[in-house]
């Protein structure tokens, strides 16, 4: 039942006034929320200190509830009291929620009702916000996170800038596999002038190999500049731009879950980074709520997707428990310690397996959770990142999901030796990119929407109008859908490419990462993404009709170009080409406990069987 309202007192204050029991743990805490939220706007007294000023008000309306004093003498209680306070500190409580209350008898009812179960329980109350907040519920600043966040992304880049710069050559320059030349030429022919949309890139301008380099050095050091908080609008921007540029060149070779997830949350970065154009301690730019939520949306996004593609897949290895039976040797690039978890009980592979599903698919709801439930989430997260970073290579994808995951830590948590920041006013800059960050979240989010929707039903139909948005963002890569391991890959073939000069003796090709020799450990190589050896592994799953990238590479290998056979460990034809090359597969499997100390191998292998037959250039 909605309180009764004294009326009205004589002795009105200057400004409102909020009376409160400073005796309860509760309150106490609380109103110090409510004071940051209005700031000047409304003061705050407990009421044992300033009840004798109001006699009007009678001792048991306290007790019940906190009093608000209007200046005009008014008094309200309860739920409305806290409304009309927050009213004046924001707008959009003075504008809708304080509107609804007043106009809408339900509402009230409702809000009433919640009110004075909470008062009537302030002991439990109490006890949850320490469970919940722990011992400050002020509405939490990321300032601290924003900073480490940016750096961790200017890291992020820098390590995907220069990854790439050392095999760029290879993979898509003139001579190359999948030389952007061509690949831009043929867009042209086919598409026209419109080609330059679907495929947005700056090697529309310049496609040679020193523009190639010039990409990768101008991101690596606009990536330093970033890291250094210098312009982080501007490199933002900068870097969006030529990764973009690089993953649509790169073709095949950038199209990994974690090119993508790079471009998204590079591009939501730049509704999120402080309009400050050079790094002094004076200035301290708004934090924006709205980047804010579209990165921790990407975040619920990537590991929920991930989690949900698992069990909606068909796939019963992720319903049985027994998906790690095989995951270990059978990712693209396992390190050395993945042999040793593949040697762990089954039981621990099922709880391993049972634990994955459960931070994929109900810690992210914790990230709009309060705080304590956050550094859960960022704890879990983390951790699961670790894992996967010691088991197996993954280029850049565990330093970028840990980057996300600060944003879950406000600076109560990772700032506690500084000062609280105030938020200033915002300048008209940042009201314009605040703007455009809100244009953003709301055209994007019913395509997210609809993309955790098909993850749960793949059969989902999309609406015509957001379907056609979908696709016409497409190009820009910014709004993506995620999900590693949808179906477990229960085999391992690895190829090996032979060449010979007379189809009698054979030599192998011998890569860098990738398995091969059995005695060989697996090595560890991740931020590094070696891209050739993980297109091999892609590759052994099909046909070699089904990668015309395998089959280019055969034909860079028949002509000993250097550029590409410097992707590689050896060249076992250093002073000319061979005359024939093949490839055939073979069954890979870690070796058992036993089986490594008899032999020291780290894999087992069966017969080679053909994948692709002998080819020579020109018929030779």
């Amino acid at each position: 039942m909605k309180p009764v309202a004294p009326g009205r007192v004589q002795n009105a204050p200057a400004k409102p006034l909020m009376l409160f029991d400073g005796d309860c743990h509760f309150c106490r805490h609380w109103i110090e929320r409510w004071r940051q939220a209005t700031g000047s706007a409304v003061d705050y007294e407990p009421f044992q200190k300033t009840a004798a000023v109001y006699p009007e008000i009678p001792s048991s309306a306290f007790e019940r509830a906190v009093q608000l004093i209007e200046p005009d003498g008014q008094v309200f209680s309860g739920a409305e009291a806290v409304l009309r306070a927050l009213a004046r500190g924001d707008r959009w409580v003075a504008d809708w929620i304080l509107r609804l209350y007043q106009r809408s008898r339900l509402f009230a009812a409702m809000a009433d009702g919640a009110y004075a179960v909470v008062a009537q329980n302030r002991a439990f109350a109490s006890a949850g916000t320490r469970l919940l907040w722990g011992d400050d519920v002020r509405r939490s600043e990321f300032f601290a996170a924003r900073r480490w966040f940016l750096r961790a992304l200017g890291f992020t880049y820098l390590v995907a800038f220069v990854s790439l710069w050392f095999q760029i050559d290879g993979l898509i320059g003139a001579r190359g596999i999948l030389p952007v030349t061509e690949f831009l030429h043929a867009v042209h022919e086919q598409l026209g002038p419109g080609g330059a949309w679907q495929f947005p890139t700056l090697c529309w301008l310049n496609a040679s190999n020193a523009f190639l380099h010039f990409l990768c050095a101008a991101g690596a050091g606009i990536a330093v500049l970033l890291m250094a908080e210098i312009a982080p609008l501007l490199c933002l921007l900068a870097l969006f731009v030529l990764y973009l540029s690089l993953a649509v060149a790169g073709q095949t070779f950038l199209e990994f879950q974690w090119d993508i997830l790079l471009l998204e949350a590079g591009f939501l970065a730049i509704f999120f980074a402080p309009m400050q154009w050079r790094r002094t301690p004076e200035t301290q730019a708004r934090v924006s709520r709205i980047g804010l939520f579209l990165l921790k949306l990407l975040l619920f996004k990537l590991i929920f997707l991930s989690g949900a593609v698992k069990l909606t897949s068909g796939d019963d290895t992720w319903w049985k428990l027994t998906a790690f039976d095989y995951h270990y040797w059978s990712q693209p690039l396992p390190t050395a310690l993945a042999w040793f978890a593949d040697k762990s009980p089954l039981w621990l592979k099922k709880a391993t397996v049972a634990g994955t599903l459960m931070v994929e698919l109900v810690v992210p709801f914790f990230i709009w959770a309060p705080r304590r439930l956050r550094l859960i989430a960022f704890t879990l997260l983390v951790l699961l990142q670790i894992g996967i970073a010691l088991t197996g290579n993954y280029g850049f994808f565990n330093l970028l999901t840990v980057a996300l995951a600060l944003l879950l830590l406000d600076d109560s948590v990772i700032a506690r030796s500084l000062p609280r920041r105030t938020t200033p006013p915002p300048s008209r800059a940042q009201s314009c990119l605040s703007v455009c960050a809100a244009v953003i979240l709301f055209s994007t989010l019913p395509l997210n929407v609809m993309l955790i929707r098909q993850a749960l039903n793949p059969e989902a139909h999309w609406p015509a109008g957001l379907r056609e948005l979908y696709i016409a963002v497409q190009p820009l890569r910014i709004v993506n859908g995620y999900g590693l391991f949808r179906v477990m890959t229960k085999t391992r073939a690895e190829i090996t490419v032979e060449g010979s000069a007379d189809r009698i003796t054979w030599l192998p090709y011998k890569f860098r990462w990738k398995p091969g020799d059995l005695e060989t450990a697996p090595r560890w190589v991740a931020p590094h993404q070696p891209r050739l050896d993980w297109q091999m592994w892609f590759a052994a799953l099909s046909e070699p009709q089904s990668n015309p990238w395998f089959l280019a590479f055969c034909t860079r290998l028949l002509e000993n170009e250097p550029a590409v056979t410097g992707l590689l460990e050896n060249n076992p034809f250093p002073a000319a080409p061979p005359r024939y090359l093949r490839a055939t597969t073979r069954e890979y499997r870690f070796t058992t406990a036993l089986e490594r100390r008899k032999t020291g191998h780290w894999w087992t292998a069966g017969p080679p069987i053909e994948y692709l037959p002998p080819v020579a250039l020109g018929g030779r």
